[in-house]
């Protein structure tokens, strides 16, 4: 059965990053190249940036500027006071394919993943790097060999926890003052590393796709499953211990609303990029959580 939800946006292409900022939420969508926010009832909609080359992960700066991901072009936008958007961090020479999504912490730091390979045309699947950018813009590789690193979250013992969407694993760093990060450990698996010989065998042998994510307040993590239609509840060293069914694809979840209990959730059809940038099928649901 279908969880419960309400429709708080809808008519977008395809949304991911969903975060909650200055008690509104707020969202990227792909193929308008909008960063947007709302109301937790989706009212009140602003456009907050507008990235020509494709927006994804969201963030601040401890002084409140915005930090956003654009794509294709493998930079860091960050909007000045007056509304103008500038670079903050080039990853060209880091990466060469599409960045994805981006956690900022609470010093500015930014840990910034990509998509390693050619997803949307058929390229083959591939490990790639995890980048750190410093509140100053510079930036370096602090993990490799990590298949499509996506979703993060900051655990409150100070680990970083990242999605490997391909990989059928959340991966464990710990995380140095510097902001480096140690070996990394399985956190949660969800089945076999995949056959990485093409895309098709690889996306056959996916038990969960952990994509967009977020911590509860239990220390479980909300990921959703990039290709099982479902926001899974994992558990560290357990896996799944319960999960929210949806009638579309899931791709990015979030906390927030003024309780802290409001999952908004990023549906749409599939993410194949040919079929979401020619509709509008993008959703942000909203689904409440109960202690």
């Amino acid at each position: 059965m279908a969880t419960d939800a309400t429709v708080i946006l809808e008519n977008y292409t395809y949304f991911e990053c969903p975060r909650w900022h200055d008690d509104r939420v707020w969202v990227s969508d792909f193929y308008t190249h909008q960063v947007i926010s709302a109301n937790a009832d989706g009212s009140d909609v602003r456009v907050e940036a507008q990235v020509p080359n494709q927006p994804s992960g969201l963030g601040w700066l401890p002084d409140g500027r915005l930090l956003v991901v654009s794509m294709r072009d493998q930079t860091i936008l960050r909007r000045e006071p007056d509304g103008e958007l500038v670079v903050h961090a080039d990853l060209s020479e880091l990466v060469s394919e599409n960045l994805n999504d981006m956690l900022v912490d609470a010093t500015g730091r930014a840990y910034v993943g990509n998509f390693g390979f050619d997803l949307m045309n058929g390229g083959t699947p591939a490990s790639t790097h995890l980048v750190l950018v410093e509140p100053d813009g510079s930036a370096r590789v602090v993990a490799d060999d990590l298949y499509f690193p996506n979703g993060m979250a900051l655990t409150d013992d100070g680990r970083l926890l990242v999605d490997e969407t391909i990989a059928n694993r959340v991966s464990a760093f710990d995380i140095a003052d510097d902001g480096s990060l140690g070996e990394r450990r399985d956190w949660a698996v969800f089945g076999d590393l995949p056959d990485m010989t093409d895309i098709p065998t690889a996306m056959g042998q996916i038990v969960l796709a952990p994509d967009g994510c977020c911590l509860d307040t239990d220390g479980t993590l909300l990921t959703a499953d990039a290709l099982g239609g479902r926001v899974a509840r994992v558990a560290e060293g357990r896996g799944v211990i319960d999960q929210y069914d949806f009638d579309s694809g899931v791709f990015a979840c979030g906390l927030g609303g003024p309780d802290g209990r409001t999952l908004f959730v990023c549906a749409a059809p599939d993410f194949d990029e040919h079929a979401r940038k020619v509709a509008t099928d993008g959703k942000l649901l909203a689904v409440q959580l109960y202690e």
